[in-house]
């Protein structure tokens, strides 16, 4: 059922702007929309043959411009996928699980006719680390990417070097940071990439490690963005508060960490130990998206992991964002009590105009145990906000 709702919250922020942009709006505690399932969307991603599930799903289009209506041609990135065969509801024994996978969409509508998946054969993941700082069973798991206009059109793509520490639910931990880089024109299973480590992963106590590549805006004319100036903003995530980072960096220093900088509450730093939370409350994927009265709308799974999509209005693309809206209630958590949701993020290149296309994550405790009863429950879910 659609819902109108009109959030009227006190603003509570009193916070120093960290650019000089100027919104025509700043107001970060309305917002009047309606939401709604995206059942087209989510058609789309259930499948019973080759792959048939997995979690991430960041968009990137190929043209480099991200805003509604432009993107002739879409790479989706995956994390932990699965693939093989269900047949009358039941998994096959060539299903498998591998950590990162993707596809490519064709057009700017959910059509099956108009979407390829990739994953290496083996099977194995798509992208597999091999920099100097990897170890052997070191995986992949994929964040946000852009068409870097200032790079050749390479597409660079953030990746979290993930490590298994035991068998138990959340029985992993982040060892480092990488950059995945893909030659502009290349196409899956993308052979010629290069990786980088990064020093975008920064470890701390009592599990409070910091890590960038939950979500990336574009702010330059290249990319379609509505009052740019000429940054990359790469947001991070740290400790269990999920309070949310951002760096900024030129496109064409990508590859020069030095001169990567980062919001220390005050100004940009060259420090990322002074990166300070521009909010929190966020999920370990997120997206920042320009709306047209100037202001940004931040999405995210509010606490990581609860049922609650939800948005905060920001005045730049580094703050200050006001408290959160919640937009969506996931109904999957009432089908099954071990099923949990995650990683909400907009897709502004796949919406419509007037719209933002929404996507979260669904999963579940005892994972292998739940999939073999409901093999397509691994899959990610769709809405659509639609701006008043």
């Amino acid at each position: 059922m659609i819902t109108l709702l009109t959030i009227l919250i006190s603003n509570c922020c009193a916070e120093i702007r960290p650019d000089s942009l100027s919104p025509r709006s700043t107001d970060t505690t309305h917002l009047s929309y309606t939401v709604a399932p995206a059942n087209d969307w989510n058609a789309l991603f259930l499948r019973e043959s080759g792959w048939f599930g997995g979690d991430g799903i960041f968009s990137i289009p190929l043209n480099g411009v991200d805003t509604a209506g432009a993107a002739d041609s879409t790479l989706l990135l995956f994390s932990d996928s699965m693939t093989g065969t269900i047949r009358d509801g039941k998994l096959q024994p060539d299903v498998t699980m591998i950590h990162n996978s993707a596809a490519v969409l064709k057009g700017k509508e959910p059509l099956g006719k108009n979407i390829r998946f990739w994953w290496n054969t083996g099977p194995a993941a798509l992208f597999e680390p091999h920099t100097p700082a990897a170890v052997k069973d070191d995986y992949y798991w994929l964040g946000d990417g852009f068409v870097n206009h200032a790079k050749g059109n390479d597409i660079y793509i953030t990746a979290y070097r993930i490590r298994n520490i035991s068998n138990k639910d959340f029985g992993f931990a982040e060892t480092g940071n990488a950059l995945i880089v893909l030659p502009a024109g290349s196409e899956p299973p993308f052979t010629t990439h290069r990786q980088l480590d990064t020093p975008l992963f920064l470890p701390g106590a009592n599990n409070e490690n910091s890590s960038f590549g939950a979500g990336i805006f574009v702010s330059t004319r290249e990319a379609g963005a509505p009052d740019p100036d000429g940054y990359v903003y790469v947001y991070g995530i740290k400790g269990q508060q999920k309070e949310v980072l951002v760096a900024r960096v030129l496109p064409a220093d990508i590859e020069h960490f030095e001169r990567w900088r980062y919001w220390n509450g005050q100004q940009w730093s060259a420090d990322i130990g002074q990166a300070a939370a521009i909010t929190a409350h966020a999920s370990n994927e997120l997206s920042v998206t320009p709306l047209k009265d100037g202001r940004y709308a931040l999405i995210c799974q509010v606490d990581g992991i609860s049922p609650v999509v939800g948005l905060r209005l920001g005045l730049s693309p580094a703050g200050p964002f006001g408290p959160v809206i919640n937009i969506w209630e996931c109904p999957e958590v009432k089908e099954n009590k071990h099923f949990f949701v995650y990683n909400a993020k907009a897709h502004p290149n796949l919406s419509k105009p007037g719209e933002l296309l929404i996507s979260y994550n669904v999963n579940a405790f005892d994972f292998f145990n739940e999939l073999a009863t409901q093999p397509q429950l691994y899959r990610p879910r769709f809405i659509r906000l639609i701006l008043q």
